[in-house]
């Protein structure tokens, strides 16, 4: 897994940096001392840098690769021969076929309540009335009152959509007639080939929406960045960025890695602006995933090699400030830390001075 981090400083590893540079010893009353002198005379330390104003940001980046979410595998209701395998890579809607067993198109319904049972006149239920709402908007809904009962009306709606799939007109839905997703979906993968036989629960396809993500590992150690909602940045194999966030995480079995839960957290992106945010990228090569795990908009940063360890009973940190050909210590708070920069602040502490810098 090809993995970086920005480099992260705490205050003890500002304290080592300074050392050899430009330290004012004595009382913590040393903030405040000023020194004077020509250019690089005493007192003036050797380089400065300017105070700025900036955003911080702490991240980790990782590889990825694109997928399409919430794949699961469509099993087999009835026992049977694969006559037409799914077509991978192919989108799905409604009233379309996944795949044909015995000859007969297995078509796909919109839906939450999986096919559980054959229905015929006299059923009630939550999967007739789902059922109803498909022959309606499929346009086999004239004379269809559309509710939970499996009536006369259903069973005609449910002959003429028959006779259309060139299926016996029954007036029945058989268990393995259908299958009910919430909406479209993307074939990933066909699992079981022309011919093939296959019996209850067999697996035949794998599926998955057709809203394009992005799968990334990160380390258990990195458990913050797997939150729900944790932004990221995206760089996809054409060199494009795009904004996404984490949409979750992915148990192996799903991620098609065995042992990855031993190795770190699979991680579901889902990109901002949708499917067209994909379009035309290999999916076969590796993407950038940039974490952010935390960020400071508009504060005042420094080198880090700017800031001075204070000696004496008050401690602290503090800047030297250059003016012309003189130098005051100011005190300051410091706060995160983030490629070479760190936050400042501090009684006037503003954004443009000068501020000396250690010798490297």
């Amino acid at each position: 897994m090809k993995r970086s981090t920005t480099a992260l400083l705490t205050l003890g590893t500002v304290t080592a940096a300074v050392a050899g540079g430009v330290l004012f010893l004595g009382s913590g009353g040393g903030a405040g001392a000023s020194g004077k002198g020509g250019e690089g005379g005493e007192g003036l330390p050797p380089a400065t840098a300017t105070v700025q104003r900036t955003d911080l940001v702490r991240s980790t980046t990782v590889d990825g690769r694109l997928d399409f979410a919430q794949r699961r595998v469509v099993k087999a209701a009835v026992e049977g021969t694969v006559t037409v395998a799914a077509a991978e890579g192919e989108t799905v809607h409604r009233g379309e076929a996944l795949y044909e067993l015995n000859d007969k198109p297995v078509t796909l319904l919109y839906g939450p309540v999986p096919m559980f049972r054959e229905m015929k006149v006299g059923d009630r239920g939550s999967d007739v009335l789902q059922l109803e709402c498909n022959l309606r908007d499929l346009g086999y809904g004239f004379g269809l009152y559309v509710d939970t009962e499996y009536g006369r009306d259903t069973e005609a709606a449910v002959k003429r959509w028959q006779k259309h799939l060139n299926r016996a007109t029954t007036g029945r839905v058989g268990k393995g007639d259908v299958v009910f997703q919430p909406d479209r979906v993307k074939v990933v993968s066909a699992d079981a080939a022309l011919a093939d036989q296959v019996g209850p629960d067999g697996p035949v396809l794998t599926i998955a929406s057709t809203r394009p993500v992005v799968r990334a590992e990160l380390e258990q150690s990195d458990g913050a960045l797997t939150a729900l909602g944790t932004k990221v940045e995206v760089t996809l194999p054409s060199g494009r960025t795009v904004r996404g966030k984490v949409a979750g995480t992915v148990r192996p079995e799903e991620d098609g890695s065995e042992g990855a839960a031993q190795e770190g957290i699979t991680v579901e992106v889902v990109l901002d602006g949708g499917a067209r945010t994909a379009s035309g990228e290999d999916a076969r090569a590796a993407a950038s995933v940039t974490f952010v795990s935390e960020a400071r908009k508009g504060v005042l940063a420094v080198p880090v090699e700017a800031v001075v360890a204070l000696r004496g009973e008050n401690g602290g940190y503090g800047l030297q400030i250059v003016r012309g050909t003189s130098s005051t210590m100011v005190r300051v708070e410091t706060g995160m830390t983030a490629d070479g920069q760190i936050e400042v602040s501090g009684a006037g502490l503003r954004e443009g001075m000068k501020a000396g810098v250690a010798k490297p």
